[in-house]
């Protein structure tokens, strides 16, 4: 066994454990740290797998802005750890029947192995020939916005309704904060920010008050 494949057991070990505790870590931003260590080691692999764009991608976005996110999302949050945990064991069955019903219908695709035609074998022979001409950047930017140009709008289009979804549910009005109208900033105008007052440049000097007289004895 060389060194590569060294490291891609080591990476794929804790990739693994960091995984498990991901869903079995009682604090949640313990979850979250374990989830950071899960995504560096899959960034870690891809770079063992010469794929370096994917690894960057998910070290400069997952690592450093998603996930830093969510541990200050959580942080910051007093997540109520007991009222989430009621109910596991009520919806338990149904989760562990579809859990290994996903893991039977993996295991019978592995197992069964996949059928390579000669068709298959050109079109690959094909596709590894064109992108060694190319880097690795711009064969998959090619490949996205070519041949996977819809799966693409559909996931952006996807992700864009979520984020409007997640806005207006946790969107609140509240009486103690000031906001300002979008329209009414746009049709403003400048005499009604401020006005211009003349003033004298200098001004005299206000005459002294006149002194009581001292009353007599």
């Amino acid at each position: 066994m060389d060194v590569k494949t060294g490291f891609f057991y080591l990476f794929s070990l804790v990739l693994l454990f960091a995984a498990f505790r991901v869903i079995t870590a009682r604090n949640p931003v313990h979850a979250v740290l374990y989830l950071i260590l899960a995504f560096s080691q899959a960034s870690a692999i891809w770079l063992i797998l010469q794929a370096e764009f994917l690894a960057i991608v998910l070290v400069l976005v997952y690592l450093g802005a998603v996930l830093v996110l969510f541990l200050f999302v959580v942080m910051m949050l007093d997540v109520d750890v007991e009222g989430l945990r009621q109910g596991f064991w009520k919806h338990f069955p149904l989760a562990a029947t579809i859990g290994a019903l996903v893991a039977l219908e993996m295991a019978a695709v592995l197992m069964g192995g996949f059928r390579v035609t000669e068709e298959s074998r050109n079109l690959a022979g094909a596709a590894t020939s064109a992108a060694a001409q190319v880097s690795n950047t711009k064969a998959l930017g090619i490949l996205l916005y070519t041949e996977y140009l819809y799966p693409v709008q559909i996931a952006a289009c996807i992700l864009l309704v979520a984020m409007i979804a997640a806005i207006a549910l946790t969107l609140r009005g509240r009486k103690d904060t000031r906001n300002v109208r979008p329209e009414d900033q746009v049709h403003v105008r400048a005499g009604d920010r401020f006005s211009v007052v003349k003033m004298d440049p200098t001004r005299p000097a206000p005459a002294p008050a006149p002194v009581a007289e001292e009353k007599k004895a």
